[in-house]
């Protein structure tokens, strides 16, 4: 398989201006993506699509490629990921003269992933031919069952409609697993992009450990990985 990294980095942000760029043990956010990418064997191309000839630069100095960047008009805040992946797909096909396979989607601000993630999500593909795509989750720490829309000044289960009969209600012990997915990582098949989805209907997942999870958000977040880091 052609298999490539894509990491998504656009300039602008509002909880942490130029997150992707900010610094952590004094090397840029973006950097612990793009060297996680770098020592997979089975990556042959590590990716930054941005619209920023800033976090471009920065990206060129740690050997990513940077061969277009990104319009505008999908770079905005309420941009959605797959008009980036389906934008850098068509153009990075073009670019190399090569059909990809499969995208590893690494989002700069998880930068602190377990190794060898790319590899075990490549083999849980090769496994499961079915598979649209993988992605990394964690054993959700509130259940959705027990969560609530508000609406008109009155509350609503957000599951009621999946799970009737007052899910809600039912003994802790009893709930089925849940998960929330993680950030760290994604794996997308090619026909699956070309089929309009960043996912598909045949999502497996890369079960991570609670503490293996670190998303960088808030200033604050920082200062965890710092000491993380440090550890």
């Amino acid at each position: 398989m052609n298999i490539i990294t894509i990491i998504p980095a656009r300039g602008g942000s509002k909880s942490i201006p130029f997150k992707n760029i900010q610094l952590l043990n004094n090397k840029p956010l973006i950097s612990y993506s793009i060297e996680y990418s770098q020592k997979c064997p089975l990556v042959s191309h590590t990716v930054v699509s941005t619209d920023s000839k800033k976090i471009a630069k920065i990206a060129e100095d740690f050997n990513a490629e940077v061969p277009f960047l990104r319009p505008s008009d999908i770079s905005q805040d309420k941009t959605k990921d797959f008009p980036v992946i389906s934008h850098a797909l068509k153009l990075l096909e073009d670019i190399y003269g090569k059909q990809i396979d499969v995208i590893i989607w690494l989002r700069p601000t998880s930068p602190l992933r377990p190794e060898g993630l790319i590899e075990r999500a490549i083999e849980i593909l090769e496994s499961n031919p079915n598979c649209t795509s993988i992605r990394s989750v964690v054993k959700s720490k509130e259940h959705p069952y027990r969560q609530w829309f508000l609406a008109d000044n009155f509350i609503n289960s957000a599951v009621d409609k999946i799970s009737p009969n007052e899910p809600y209600n039912i003994p802790r012990q009893d709930l089925p697993d849940s998960y929330f997915q993680s950030g760290d990582i994604e794996v997308i098949k090619r026909d699956t992009i070309l089929s309009g989805s960043i996912s598909g209907n045949k999502v497996m997942p890369l079960i991570l450990k609670q503490n293996e999870m670190l998303d960088i958000d808030h200033f604050s977040d920082l200062t965890v990985a710092e000491r993380k880091i440090s550890e």
